[in-house]
Parts: C-alpha cells; structure tokens; sequence
C-alpha cells in the first residue's frame, strides 16, 4: 500500500488478495490506526509468490527495506549478551556483544542469563590466557608491546611474541568456559599457579588464584541454571503469547545447552494487527530470528496451529535448519516449560499495565526524549491568560516527582501592552522574572508549539542557562475512511533538535504527567486572570469617586466585598463602618453608585 507519493505505507500478504484488500474498506468498525492508513493510500503494488512461506520471507525483506509506518515492527525489551570470536583476524579476540551479526567466520557463543556476571568473567578469561583485547587498528599500527604484556596479561601477538599456533591453544582454553568445557582449562591454570609459585612470582600465582575462584562460580551458576527437560534438548525456544483487551504480549524461553538461560519479552497493541493474531505472531517472531541479532536455536516449540507450525518452519529453512514443533512429542517433552512461558507472557502484561501509571515511566522517558543524564524531578509549567488585552496574568505550576507542588505554585501579574495580545513578549517577561527568582527547575515545560518552545530557548541562551525545555500542544490528526473526514485531536510534545514531535499517546505515564501540567496552568491561571478582571471592573468606579486618592482606593478595595447595587441601598453612615472611610467619601461613594 503506497502514499501518493509513493512511500510504502504497509506491507501484508494473503492467500486471497481480493478479500483482504477489500476488507480495508468495508463498513465493519476498523481501528482507528486502519482508518489512518486507509486515508493515505493511493495505490496498491503486489507480487505472486508460490507459497505462503515465500510470502512470509518475502513479507519480512520488504518490511526491513521499507520500514513501513503501519507494520508491526519487532521492538526488543531487552538483550542478552554473547561472547564472539571473529576468525577472520590473524589473533582473535574475545567481544562482549549485546547485538550479534552473524557472519561467515565468526563463532558466537550465548546468550548468556542476565547474573551471570559475564563481562566480567570474560575479563578474568583474556587476563589469564593472555588474549589481546586491542581493537583491530591499535593491533595493526603497534610497533612494541604495550604495558599488558609487561605485566603478563597479554602475549603481545602485536608484535610476533606468540606464534599463531600457540595463540590458537590458548584462546581454545578460554572458548571452553563457554562451551560446558571449562574444567580442563581451570586444571591449566591451576598448574601455572603452581609454577608461578614454585618460581617465586608469588604476586601473578595469586592473581590466577582468585581469578579461579571467579571462573569457579561462574561455572556453577550455569549448571545451577539447569532446567528440568525430558527428552533430547540443547538449544530450544519456547514461544507463547497472551492476547490481552488492549495488547498482544509475546514471551521466548530460552534454553541453549541443556540450560534455562532465561526470557524475553514483546508487546504489540491489539488493534495494529491486520490479520489474526497468530498470523501477526508468526510474523513478529520471524523478523526476530531474521534480524541476525541472536544466536539461532535447533528446536522452537510453539503452541500454533500445526498450520502454521508447518508455514513457519518453511520461511525459517531461507536462515537456518530450525525444526519447529509442538512442546510434547515423541523425543522431547516441554509441556511445564510451555505452561511457565504461557504464563508469563500473561503475568509480563498485568505487571506492565499495572506499572504504565508509575510516574517514574513517564520521567524516564522524558529524560531519554531530552537525552538528560539523570531523571528529571522538578518540572514546571507555564500559561498566559489574557482577554482583549486586559489584566494579562501567568501561572507557575510546579510538580515534583511527578506530583503536583502546590506549594511553589506562583502568579504572576504581567504588563497590559499597547498591542493587546502578545503571548511571546509576555512569555518573556515572565520567563525573566522566573530566572531571576533562582532555584531553577530540572525541565521548563511550555503550553503552545514550537513558537512557545522558540520563545523558551532564546531567553534562557541570553540568561546563559543550559536547561532543557520543550513544548505541548494539541494538534489534530486527519484521515479519510469511505469519503468522510476523520478528524481526532493528539497531544504532541515538541522537543528541541527533533524534526517530528513526540505523541504523548506512545507513554501513558508521561501523557499524564505532562498534560496535567498543562491543564492545571490553565486553570491557574485563569482564576488569577478572572479575580484581575473583576477589581478591575469594581475599581472602574471607585477611581470615579471624588477625593479618593491611590492610598484610600488600595482601601476601598480592600475591605470592599460588597457590589455597588448593595451600597447603593445604605446610608453613608453605614457605607463609611463598612469600608473604614470618613463619612464624607461615604456620601461621594453614595454619589457614584447610586444611579441618576
């Protein structure tokens, strides 16, 4: 499906074209994202393919070429680390990955079960076999060994003081640790301590000791890691998913050597998916195992249809020869496993559904659109409120952890300016003012779009401050769904540097936050604004009593809770015990309220 433009807008496939094109357009209630989409295209392209599992590879290469805006796209929640060995270099060297691209040549080894304390068990590895760290062009450019292999935690292979041969050895000993054969490096080590010993270089043998006892623990956690699988299973991902009312939730146990190492977790809303759910599922998990970020397993279990167990496994066979199947069978039984993964898909969306109110979301995500180092705690807000004009008034709404501070709540009385109406100018005037108050928040939120945001930057750069701002605002987005207009307002937050404003939408928690601000800067505001009116209409006719000077008006105004049709209905005697005045202004008051 294509703009008019001719982006690609989405990407799907379907055994019968006319019918799932159709069904974009028919009178049934769509999603309000499929009304969007409906609403942009103009043209259509497709390609035959000859089975659903071509389509589904094919579907997956156009999604990652085209990035299209209204496909499901697959976000990790979080990565595991591996341990890689790139062959392709003269002496190879032991990474820490979080992102593996697997390529011809290189040995990946993992993922490793978050606890593990990898980094810096791996640390310890290249330390004790002596393996060069260095990156490929440090390696290239050294003329003489650096101060590593002086202390003897490098071979310096830099420089040809290891040949290739022996380097292979040792760095085969230090693989074993990730490959279920660590104890017959540790009894090489042990003997090196020995030796170091028995030579008097009692410092390096006590070096090794420790490192075994790390290495020791580290071997231990992974067999304590051990789960309880009937059958033959080394490498085996359990995939499951829980339909929520507002979310699909995916989850993936995995198990490499015969170890539970862990799980990971996805989430995609409901109503983006164009297909049944457990088309979109496969779809999503195929993207996973064909974005070359994980190392691949023999055997993925799933709950599926046998169906789409059958489909899903053809479209694997284009990466790799992974055989997919049901969790029980004739060799291998994952039936609890499956169970635990079903549940915890389910449980991982209470969990984070409960958790999007969590103020602390918001903040954080806030911190990560404004690129801030720590979490921001204060932030305040601003709005004007102005009629015609007159008794121009500005509020300072503070919140603090995300929760109002009514307590540092401030008004500020502005200006009436000759031109009426300058939002901008009187932002100025209260920003400057602000500034000069001290105390300065950790984020200036402004109620109004990128001119407000303008406004905000260039003030505090004449101020010299370097604090982080951005803006609100509502703006409506437009669509067309069977020849009418849709029209539906979104809360945007316009950020500094950044082209395309945030939808406050994508983060419950900071939609809350933020708009709270705004709402509570509106009212604010306009309480102060309408109490300014009213003293400015009530002292319209004070100023017209007769000598009444600026001391005595403050007065009036003061003790005055009466409107002027009541004082028109009392004697002087009663209006001058009222209003604390001499009887004789009494009797000018009397003179100007009472009508002629």
């Amino acid at each position: 499906m294509k703009s008019s433009q001719g982006k690609v807008l989405y990407v799907g496939k379907a055994k019968d074209l006319k019918a799932r094109v159709s069904s974009y357009f028919q009178n049934s209630a769509k999603s309000p994202k499929t009304e969007i989409l409906v609403g942009h295209i103009r043209d259509f392209d497709f390609v035959l393919t000859d089975t659903e599992a071509e389509a589904l590879v094919l579907e997956n290469n156009l999604i990652k070429k085209h990035t299209p805006k209204y496909n499901i796209m697959m976000r990790d929640d979080k990565s595991y680390p591996y341990v890689t060995v790139d062959f392709n270099e003269d002496f190879p060297r032991l990474l820490y990955q979080r992102r593996v691209k697997r390529t011809q040549g290189k040995k990946v080894f993992g993922p490793f079960v978050h606890g593990s304390s990898i980094s810096d068990v791996l640390r310890i590895i290249v330390k004790s076999f002596q393996l060069r760290d260095c990156t490929l062009r440090e390696f290239q450019s050294r003329k003489e060994p650096c101060l590593l292999y002086q202390i003897k935690q490098c071979s310096a292979p830099c420089v040809n003081k290891i040949s290739k041969s022996d380097y292979a050895r040792d760095l085969e000993l230090a693989t074993n640790f990730f490959e279920d054969k660590g104890e017959q490096s540790l009894e090489i080590l042990e003997m090196r301590m020995h030796e170091l010993a028995d030579n008097e270089e009692f410092e390096h043998a006590a070096m090794i000791r420790d490192n075994l006892e790390v290495l020791r623990k580290f071997m231990e956690f992974s067999r304590q890691e051990n789960a309880e699988i009937k059958g033959d299973a080394r490498n085996v991902d359990i995939l499951a998913y829980h339909i929520g009312d507002i979310e699909v939730d995916l989850a993936v146990y995995l198990i490499r050597n015969g170890l539970l190492l862990g799980h990971k977790n996805f989430h995609f809303p409901v109503v983006d998916c164009s297909e049944e759910v457990e088309s979109e599922v496969i779809n999503f998990f195929f993207q996973y195992y064909s974005s070359g970020s994980e190392a691949l397993p023999e055997v993925i279990a799933t709950d599926f249809s046998n169906e789409n167990n059958q489909l899903f496994e053809k479209a694997l066979a284009s990466i790799s020869d992974i055989k997919v199947q049901k969790p029980k069978t004739k060799n291998l039984d994952l039936s609890s496993l499956m169970k635990l993964t079903k549940d915890h898909a389910k449980e991982h969306q209470r969990v984070r559904i409960t958790n999007e109110d969590s103020v602390y979301v918001g903040l954080n995500k806030l911190k990560e659109l404004l690129g801030l180092r720590e979490r921001p705690v204060t932030l305040e807000c601003y709005d004007i409120a102005i009629f015609q004009g007159q008794s121009p008034t500005a509020a300072q709404i503070v919140f603090r952890d995300g929760k109002p501070d009514k307590k540092s709540y401030r008004y500020y009385h502005l200006e009436e300016r000759a031109e009426g109406n300058n939002d901008f100018a009187m932002m100025k005037e209260v920003l400057e003012r602000r500034i000069d108050n001290g105390d300065l928040p950790d984020v200036f939120i402004a109620d109004g779009g990128k001119g407000q945001l303008s406004t905000f930057q260039k003030v505090l750069e004449e101020a010299g401050l370097d604090i982080p701002v951005c803006s609100i605002a509502k703006s409506k987005a437009k669509g067309e769904f069977h020849s009418e207009k849709i029209e539906r307002t979104e809360e945007r937050l316009f950020i500094p540097n950044r082209s395309n404003p945030y939808l406050l939408a994508k983060n419950k928690s900071l939609f809350k936050i933020v708009t709270q601000m705004r709402d509570e800067a509106h009212r604010f505001s306009r309480k102060l604004h309408h109490k300014a009116e009213k003293k400015r209409t009530i002292s319209s006719w004070v100023d017209q009593v007769e000598g009444v000077g600026p001391k005595m008006r403050e007065k009036i105004l003061s003790n005055l809770e009466l409107s002027p049709t009541d004082l028109s209905r009392m004697s002087p005697e009663k209006i001058a015990e009222e209003l604390d005045v001499p009887l004789r202004i009494a009797k000018n008051i009397l003179k100007v309220v009472i009508p002629n």
